[in-house]
């Protein structure tokens, strides 16, 4: 496997990992650690949500402009901008939700609606919001915005699910799981755009692993395993560090090209 070279700028490489399984195993898990990381942050260290929204904030800020100013792949770098969305989006969530007094229901329309507000000003802007390869600075700004509010409306979705229904965190990671069991359905059988189908998944792998960083953590009595939150956060994150040394080092693509390749998978 080579790195994508966007033929319309010479030099200039894809700089996003190749859609694979290994991905979506690696996200899932990102999305628990931010969960894990985040509550350890501003709950066991009481910190509060705010400023544990600027801290998590000011590490995104340094990691994604690392990411942005970088001319090549570095799968280590992408994915510890990953993990900051993540744990920026568990405290901005849930400061909205609570300190704000939004409650998740608003919080999820608010939520949604930025990142439809994204997109809609990414496609104004490029003409497109295709992620097959993200391959200049403009794009990935708009590639990491989104990840970043996809990721905070995962965590309302999450919370909503599991807190304001009868599902419980278990129930409410069957559903999501379910959800994506039907989103690579679709990819195999129908013509949805694949790009379509890419930030639907991407959405819901949130709630996914927000649901199972509070099974693992909250107390039993609130239907959790009530692990401790740094314990577990420190085993999410060297699985993921392992997980990483066995995926490639070079570059792919995402979804969103006009056909179907053995690549391009959900």
């Amino acid at each position: 496997m080579h790195n994508h070279r966007n033929s319309d700028r010479p030099g200039i490489f894809s700089k996003v990992p190749e859609v694979t399984f290994a991905f979506w195993l690696i996200k899932i898990c990102a999305t628990t650690l931010g969960e894990t990381g985040g509550d350890a942050l501003s709950m066991t260290f009481d910190l509060g949500y705010a400023l544990s929204t600027a801290i998590f904030f000011a590490i995104f800020l340094v990691a994604v402009t690392a990411q942005v100013g970088a001319r090549t792949y570095h799968r280590f770098l992408y994915w510890t901008v990953i993990v900051a969305t993540t744990t920026v989006g568990t405290t901005v969530s849930d400061y909205l939700t609570r300190t704000a007094g939004l409650g998740y229901l608003r919080a999820s329309v608010l939520l949604f609606a930025m990142v439809i507000g994204v997109l809609a000003l990414w496609r104004f802007v490029l003409g497109s919001v295709s992620v097959n390869q993200i391959t200049n600075r403009k794009t990935e700004s708009f590639y990491w915005a989104t990840i970043l509010v996809s990721n905070t409306l995962g965590t309302a979705l999450g919370d909503c699910l599991a807190d304001t229904t009868p599902l419980g965190y278990e129930g409410g990671a069957l559903v999501f799981a379910g959800g994506l069991a039907f989103l690579f359905a679709a990819y195999l059988w129908t013509n949805i755009s694949h790009t379509t189908l890419f930030w639907a998944a991407f959405i819901l792998t949130r709630p996914l692993g927000a649901t199972l960083g509070d099974l693992v953590t909250k107390p039993v009595a609130d239907g959790g395993l009530n692990l401790s939150r740094i314990t577990s956060s420190l085993l999410i994150a060297a699985f993921i560090v392992v997980a990483i040394f066995f995926t490639s080092r070079e570059a792919g693509s995402h979804p969103g090209g006009d056909e179907k390749t053995s690549s391009d998978l959900l």
